[in-house]
């Protein structure tokens, strides 16, 4: 197994990948200890034989320049082939402001094909390679050099196979007449903004059971600066402070160094220094933040008091039925959320949009509306008009 550790003999990889077809992509990475992930390993394989068929790629080598495989990821003559693909196209997009074109992304496609929801690479290896792998290497430290021969056997595993399960996916959509559901799903994936994480709007992860705006104000504020702080230092954002802490921070309102003190889940280390002043700083001006300005949380989702339960029972009927017809996993059809927003009365969510509409959401809306009734024939569930 050939390992490439030089710009050259990358970019002859990559020169002779634009004349296949598609090539299939893969990455080892850590991020336990940083906020963006470490690349350690990249494995290319092309839909041929030979011994350099399948390679692996040593980003960690100096001197090692990516930008023969970015050029291969921006020619749309080839398609580029991972699975669950979001981490891998995470580290590329920061690294160099870029996204695979054309994108495959095998799990997505299993989904529509009917393999479940978010189905494994050891599955599909399993039920469409007929091959089983050998994951004893999953978990190693992937930035220790020089990698173990099961390291890298395990690594071109993650590619070689990948080949005849896209070749086996991309028949089952083409049959099936499904290919534009697929571009539909990959539209988040393949969107920037789905890879850009804006400190302003970090307070919406935290959970919260308060709706105060004066809270919320605060809760942002130190989300702000704890996003910041860890973006800055390449460092995860739980080793600023966690959510626990934030929470109980914009809960005291500390002004004070001695008022950091008495908290209770704050890391020592956050107590002085830069992180202590950022904190005393965030909660300030959560205080100080004008009324019209406070914030406050989507309002527009159903209220639960108005959701029917009988017409949201119905619709898990439904969806049910609708997946078992389709051959496509209920959840990946419509969530339980969609189902409650949909039962509420709510127009604008994804179950009832693009392929999703055709397979659920009109018959959905035509049942809350009255305008289809669900009757038993034998094993299945159908609508009929009423």
């Amino acid at each position: 197994m050939k390992t490439i550790t030089t710009t050259d003999d990358l970019a002859a990889f990559c020169a002779a990948a634009k004349s296949f077809p598609y090539v299939t992509v893969d990455t080892e990475f850590l991020r336990e200890r940083t906020y963006y992930s470490k690349l350690c390993l990249i494995q290319l394989a092309l839909p041929t034989e030979g011994d350099e068929a399948a390679v692996l790629v040593d980003p960690l080598v100096d001197g090692l320049d990516l930008a023969p495989l970015y050029d291969l990821f921006r020619d749309t003559s080839v398609v580029k082939v991972f699975h669950a693909a979001r981490q891998d196209l995470e580290i590329f997009f920061v690294d160099a402001g870029i996204i695979p074109e054309p994108l495959f992304d095998t799990q997505v496609a299993a989904m529509v094909c009917g393999f479940g929801e978010q189905v494994g690479y050891e599955t599909l290896v399993r039920r469409i390679a007929k091959e089983n792998l050998d994951k004893t290497s999953r978990f190693t430290d992937w930035s220790r050099r020089p990698l173990t021969e099961a390291q890298k056997k395990y690594a071109l595993a993650d590619v070689t196979h990948l080949r005849k399960i896209y070749e086996y996916l991309a028949r089952e959509l083409q049959k099936s007449g499904r290919e534009k559901w697929v571009q539909e799903e990959l539209q988040t994936l393949t969107a920037h903004e789905t890879y850009i994480t804006r400190p302003e709007d970090a307070w919406k992860r935290v959970k919260t059971r308060t709706n105060s705006g004066r809270f919320l104000a605060i809760v942002r504020e130190l989300a702000r600066f704890r996003e910041a702080y860890a973006q800055s230092r390449n460092i995860p954002r739980n080793r600023v402070y966690k959510d626990d802490a934030l929470v109980e921070l914009a809960s005291t309102k500390p002004l004070s160094q001695q008022d950091l003190g008495r908290s209770r889940l704050l890391l020592r280390e956050a107590r002085k220094g830069e992180i202590a002043d950022g904190i005393l700083k965030a909660v300030q001006d959560g205080l100080d933040c004008p009324n019209d300005a406070l914030p406050h949380y989507d309002k527009s989702s159903v209220d639960k008091a108005q959701i029917n339960p009988a017409i949201a029972d119905m619709l898990r009927v439904l969806v049910k039925a609708k997946a078992e017809q389709s051959g496509v996993a209920s959840k990946l059809i419509a969530t339980a959320a969609d189902l409650d927003a949909i039962a509420g009365g709510a127009t604008d969510v994804p179950a009832l949009h693009g392929w999703r509409r055709d397979v659920f959401g009109a018959d959905a809306q035509a049942l809350v509306e009255g305008r289809v009734g669900l009757v038993v024939k034998g094993q299945s569930v159908e609508t009929f008009e009423l």
